[in-house]
């Protein structure tokens, strides 16, 4: 569990958090004995506990540039996520409804980029991204390239369910939408100043450094800013959620405006299932982050076949993969991950990730920081 959580909650909370991620002595021999005779019939299974994790975004998220204000806005939009999500699962309703709710609430907040709040390419237009997996079924459905869709986890789900395949984008999986009555909007829709004006910074800086006398030994060229826009001036504000219902299935959903003045049509990590999404019966992963390197370590795929083929914990397979493999590689970000017990983790590598963990006692917790 993420340090940052402890302050967030009640005290009987922090006892529900904490009590999944360990197991007893007594229960560990009793496994290993039953390992030793070949089956595991009669090892007593710890309860599942059903809940709901959501990430908002990672990157550079600076203590000093966050006003009071802002950082009560977010709170509150990560909890009300948490609490539509939770709702669902309280009254025995699907993983997958739940984490399409808390990622619709989301996408209709400007505080993130995604749906309402989605960044701006290049060509000053948006592109929407999402993704959802069914961990029971691995039924999956993805889009990517979207300019008219409200809310893109929903057409993402309508891949899946209404469709044959798994992957949609651009007009084509916009036309689709008007088939199945998902709801499109104009694309002032998803037109914020701040979100313009972090496009104008980006251009402003690319142009300078076109202009500027290239440095021995470093390539001239644009692609310093699709990747870090205006210097250390980017937040990568996927958002996501992962979910385990009282039936003891896992869902995960994933959705994202890309990447501030990206170009050519580039897709990240988030529809690319097994990069920034993936769910199976034992474990469901939403990433954010910088896309590329999520996608050529294929980060969410590789935490859960940690847990199957090495047998380790979620919360240890999650950090090998994002504080070790993802650092060494140079790549920024995290996850939010949940096994079929209730386990969950959240290890981010950079300044910041807007997060957020709620369980059957109904005590909603969001943190920011790695320290609160």
């Amino acid at each position: 569990m993420s340090f940052p959580l402890r302050r967030a909650l009640s005290a009987a909370a922090l006892a529900a958090l904490l009590l999944p991620l360990g197991c007893s002595t007594a229960l560990t021999s009793k496994r290993e004995e039953a390992r030793r005779m070949g089956s595991h019939d009669d090892v007593p299974k710890p309860a599942s506990r059903w809940g709901l994790v959501i990430h908002g975004g990672a990157g550079v998220i600076e203590r000093e540039s966050l006003t009071p204000e802002r950082e009560a806005a977010v709170r509150a939009v990560l909890t009300e996520a948490l609490q539509a999500g939770h709702a669902i699962l309280a009254k025995g309703g699907s993983s997958l409804d739940a984490v399409t709710a808390a990622v619709r609430v989301l996408e209709d907040s400007p505080l993130f980029n995604a749906g309402k709040g989605a960044v701006f390419t290049h060509d000053g237009k948006n592109e929407l991204d999402a993704a959802i997996m069914n961990g029971r079924t691995r039924e999956a459905g993805s889009v990517a390239g979207l300019r008219h869709v409200k809310n893109p986890i929903t057409l993402a789900r309508a891949v899946m369910e209404k469709s044959p395949h798994v992957m949609m984008i651009g007009a084509g999986a916009e036309e689709f939408a008007k088939q199945q009555d998902v709801e499109l909007v104009p694309e002032s829709y998803f037109h914020t100043e701040e979100r313009w004006q972090a496009l104008q910074r980006a251009l402003e800086a690319e142009k300078q450094q076109l202009q500027a006398p290239p440095e021995q030994g470093q390539p001239q060229g644009p692609s310093t800013f699709w990747e870090h826009p205006a210097g250390r001036e980017h937040k990568f504000g996927t958002v996501g959620a992962v979910a385990l219902d009282q039936a003891g299935n896992l869902a995960a959903g994933t959705s994202t405006g890309g990447m501030t003045n990206k170009r050519f049509g580039r897709v990240g990590d988030v529809p690319v299932l097994g990069a920034g999404t993936y769910a199976n019966e034992r474990c469901a992963v939403s990433a954010t982050g910088h896309g590329e390197y999520f996608i050529r370590y294929t980060v969410a795929r590789d935490i859960c076949s940690r847990m199957e083929y090495l047998e380790l914990p979620l919360l240890e397979s999650a950090n090998q993969v994002v504080m070790d493999i993802l650092v060494k590689a140079g790549g920024e970000g995290g996850v939010i991950a949940m096994d079929g017990q209730g386990n969950f983790a959240m290890p981010f590598n950079s300044a910041g990730m807007y997060r957020g963990y709620m369980g059957p006692e109904g005590t909603p917790a969001v943190a920011i920081f790695k320290e609160q």
